[in-house]
């Protein structure tokens, strides 16, 4: 008895030359049940390994600082160079390839409050001492004396630099405005509030819409300014002190706060009566903030001696980073092509760490980079299944911040609580307040 085996014909391409058939696939959902189970667990395999490969601290550079680093900046104009101030009075500039100091000097007496760089790669720096100097740390060795010296009638604060022209910002009691063409010269402008004496703590030119600075003050004030009229044009008072401001450098109206009631404030300076975001996960002051070269994430430097990563739409960190000898950290930036993140402490080191925990840098063939960006495409896609957002959301945090975020989460629970027992048991016609317009006290023009 004959049996002829009846087979369903299919197109093959074969390529020149071999003997190897290449079937189609076909993506009929109904011809393949089981697509969905598989591509979740092949989800859950990626985040554990993406959990399990996560190393982000990457270096610690040179021998550090004798004290504490207390300010970072970076060179606009180059990859491979940034500056370090610490409290004795001393920069350094770094080279990241080799991760060595390449230069220092002893610039004040005391601590280094800002740092800034100019068009032509040189280095300002201003302290506590009242002076503002000047270095070529390209040209120049460790002994060279500053190539210019402004002098001040108060310690300073803060410096920053104007994108265009050679201008640079000040700040003391009052911001003063200094043009880098006329060494020792008195201030081109000063800015202040008619009605403001207190001190003021930071200062940051937009480098996009060049005329607009930003400032903030001891009583709790943000103040914008136009420099093309030399006034200031909106004042905004926030429940706590701000340690620094940060421009998005993508979005020209949008700017970050830096805050001492733990948390980081995002704001449009076209409508400073409420904060577009609130961003909360450290439990303690916020001493440094600034956004990524695309504008789509924040790194911030904290009091409680951690690290954290921010996407800007989003209210919780991505990440933090922390080591067991790190102590308070004052400063933290990131590098220019968006992959490492630099940080100063109180411990006098400078540390460099990778801004995806698990990426790695190096060649990668076209078969990698194939199946990393299909493991990134299944976590994203399956990024809201409980045990995926689960494993990818755990990190180890110290002991004592894991304790006072306890301690924190319980505190605000029964305030808000509090809160909400008061708007439904007391006046009638009591709105519920967002935590993006308590923290405003008041706003002037």
């Amino acid at each position: 008895m004959k049996i002829k085996a009846l087979t369903r014909s299919t197109s093959s391409y074969q390529a020149p030359g071999s003997d190897v058939a290449r079937h189609p696939r076909n993506l009929d959902p109904a011809i393949h049940p089981f697509e969905r189970a598989r591509e979740y667990t092949r989800a859950l395999n990626a985040t554990k390994l993406d959990r399990m490969f996560a190393a982000p601290f990457v270096a610690q550079l040179g021998r550090g600082h004798v004290d504490g680093v207390y300010t970072l900046a970076k060179d606009p104009n180059a990859l491979d160079r940034f500056a370090s101030g610490s409290g004795d009075g001393v920069l350094k500039v770094w080279d990241l390839p080799s991760q060595g100091e390449v230069w220092q000097t002893q610039a004040h007496d005391n601590l280094v409050k800002g740092m800034c760089w100019t068009h032509d790669q040189k280095l300002l720096s201003c302290g506590s001492d009242k002076t503002v100097k000047l270095y070529d740390p390209y040209n120049g060795t460790s002994s060279s004396a500053p190539s210019a010296t402004w002098l001040g009638q108060n310690s300073f604060t803060g410096i920053t630099r104007h994108r265009t022209d050679p201008t640079f910002a000040v700040s003391s009691s009052a911001i003063s405005l200094y043009d880098l063409s006329r060494p020792s010269s008195t201030p081109t402008q000063t800015l202040g509030w008619p009605t403001s004496i207190d001190t003021i703590t930071c200062l940051s030119l937009n480098q996009t819409e060049t005329s607009i600075l930003a400032s903030s003050a001891t009583d709790r004030s943000l103040v914008l300014y136009d420099l093309r009229t030399a006034s200031p044009l909106h004042r905004s008072v926030l429940t706590l002190a701000s340690n620094a401001i940060a421009w998005n450098p993508m979005e020209a109206f949008n700017l970050a706060l830096a805050n001492e009631d733990h948390n980081i404030y995002l704001f449009d300076m076209r409508n400073l009566s409420r904060a577009l975001n609130v961003l909360k996960d450290h439990v303690s002051a916020v001493m440094d903030v600034e956004f990524s070269p695309t504008g789509e994430e924040l790194v911030s430097a904290s009091y409680d001696r951690s690290v954290r990563l921010w996407k800007r739409n989003e209210g919780h960190s991505r990440d933090v980073y922390h080591t067991k000898r790190m102590q308070r950290v004052f400063s933290a930036c990131w590098t220019p092509d968006n992959k490492y993140i630099l940080s100063g402490s109180d411990d006098g080191n400078v540390r460099l760490w990778r801004s995806n925990a698990s990426a790695r840098s190096g060649v990668k063939s076209a078969r990698q980079r194939q199946k990393l960006e299909y493991d990134d495409a299944l976590r994203e896609r399956y990024k809201h299944m409980p045990e995926v957002k689960r494993i990818a959301r755990h990190r180890h945090v110290p002991k004592q911040v894991k304790r006072a975020g306890e301690i924190k989460r319980e505190e605000l629970g029964g305030i808000k609580r509090r809160e909400e027992n008061e708007r439904k048991n007391g006046k009638k016609g009591t709105a519920r307040r967002s935590d993006r317009v308590k923290m405003l006290l008041a706003t002037e023009q």
